[in-house]
Parts: structure tokens; sequence; C-alpha cells
């Protein structure tokens, strides 16, 4: 029998964001992320946050219901760079947080400021990792994205991905008191340049997570991609697949239209859009940003 499925929920200080198998596809907007963009990361060296903003604003306004905030630029106090980062976004923005980072008191000094119920960004089935990020995790009240990998390999086979997941679910709820429902996987998206069977191998991993755990998941939307032409294509067609499959967010960039209306379409289409209300709203404001823009 197929486990219930659970709903995560996030908040910021004035609005609520339900992840959910049977609810909309969250967008958690990936760009306010230095990594890769020397000139941001020159900015935030030197105490410029200014960049943020755009980011923001180019985030909300492609769709995200969720944003994805990670402070990690060398040679600097990742913390307190995080804490200010994401003080400024709950300025910008009502939209809830991922707090995204590798650095433990970083993780601690963006939930210390964070107004709401945060997602965190990441642990992995490692013990050591988990007995450093889990107590955050509850003493926050937050959510947690976990990835199945170990210390010893990034599995290929669904097998191992299952077995790893069953052990951070079981960790995090026996040991910590952490809701299942608090738990994301992120299945291991991967990229399919570099083997052709490795999307079937990560869309298998969904349905057994959903049917075996009810929990919800997310994925770096762009790792599929990864080194082929025609990216947005690919994230086009993978992510309907992968909503098929279980998953039920994804960290991207909610700059691609042409990736946001396949998910909104793939929404409506599986029954999460109520009358198509959502997707009916999204095509009156693109028909008034180009009447506007027509002037």
């Amino acid at each position: 029998m197929a486990a219930p499925r659970l709903e995560t929920v996030l908040r910021s200080a004035t609005q609520q964001v339900v992840i959910g198998h049977d609810t909309r596809f969250c967008l958690i907007g990936e760009r306010i992320n230095p990594t890769g963009r020397r000139i941001f990361q020159d900015q935030l060296r030197a105490g410029d946050l200014s960049a943020i903003e755009r980011d923001v604003k180019a985030q909300v306004e492609g769709g995200a219901d969720v944003l994805d905030v990670n402070m990690g630029v060398p040679l600097t106090d990742e913390a307190d760079l995080l804490a200010r980062a994401i003080t400024l976004v709950q300025q910008l923005s009502d939209k809830p947080i991922c707090i995204d980072s590798s650095v433990v008191e970083a993780l601690e000094a963006g939930l210390s400021v964070y107004q709401g119920r945060a997602l965190v960004n990441s642990i992995t089935a490692e013990d050591e990792r988990m007995e450093q990020i889990l107590p955050l995790v509850k003493k926050y009240d937050a959510a947690v994205i976990a990835l199945p990998n170990d210390a010893d390999e990034i599995p290929m086979e669904v097998e191992k991905r299952i077995v790893l997941t069953r052990k951070i679910i079981e960790v995090a709820t026996k040991e910590y008191g952490i809701a299942a429902a608090d738990i994301v996987i992120d299945p291991l998206a991967m990229p399919i340049g570099a083997d052709q069977e490795v999307v079937n191998t990560t869309l298998e991993t969904m349905r057994r997570i959903r049917d075996e755990f009810g929990v919800n998941m997310t994925c770096g939307a762009s790792n599929v991609s990864f080194g082929m032409p025609a990216r947005h294509s690919l994230g086009a067609a993978f992510l309907p697949m992968a909503m098929t499959a279980g998953l039920t967010s994804a960290i991207m960039d909610t700059r691609t239209p042409q990736i946001v209306e396949a998910v909104k379409a793939a929404d409506l289409l599986l029954g999460h859009d109520e009358w198509g209300g959502s997707w009916i709203a999204a095509h009156r404001a693109r028909q008034a940003r180009e009447a506007a823009a027509a002037q």
C-alpha cells in the first residue's frame, strides 16, 4: 500500500507556501547565488548587496514561490553575509526563503534572523552532516532538503538511493523528532550528457520515494541539461515528466519562461490548478506586460 502523501509548509512573516503532491508545483528561485558570477562575488566582498534586489525582482516576476539564498563567497564571513542577505530579501519580498549553505555557522546565522518557517538546503545521509544540521532544523522549526548520498559516493542505483532516503527519514524522525513532512528529498538529478540512463534512474527513484515514503521532493532542475545544447527545451520536457513521477518542487532559475510555462501547463493538466486559475492569471499578466512594452 502506498504511503500517505505529505505536505511541507513554509512561511515568511506574511505568506505561506505548501509543497505537496496534490497542489501546484513549488518553484524555488535559485538566482540569489554568487556561484559562477565573478562580478557578483566582487560586489559582495565589497559589501555591496545591490544585485540581490535585482535578483529578487527577477525571480519573483518569473514566478518563484520560494527564494533560495546562497552567499557562498570565498574570503568572506559567510555567516554575516548570509544573515544580511536574508534580512534584505525579507524586506524586498514576502516569499518564504530556502537558506542555502554548506557552512553550519552560516545556516544558524541565517535561521536566527529569518522571520517565518524556512527550508534548509541541505543535508546528506552522512552521519556527521546530519548531526551538525538536524539539531538546527529542529531548533528553528524548519524543513530540510536531504540528498541520499553518503561519504562513499553519489549512488547510481535506485535501490541505494532508497536505502539512504530511508536512513535519513528514520534518523531525522526518530532521533531528532522532525516530522517526515518536513523532510524534502532530492532524488539526485544527474546530467543526461554523461550517461543516457541517469534520468530514468532519477524518475524511478522519484516514483519509489513517493510511493514508499510519501515525502516531498525537489532537485536542481538545470543539472539534467548540463553540458547539452538547447538546455531550456530539455528542462521544459524533464520537469513535467518528473512531476508525474512525484517531484513536487524544483530549485531553478525562474527567469526562463519556457520552463516555467511547461510546469504551469503540467499543473493544469494534472489537476493541480483549480479551474486553470493560475494558468489564466499568468496568461493575462503576460498579455499586460506585452501591451505595456508595445506602448
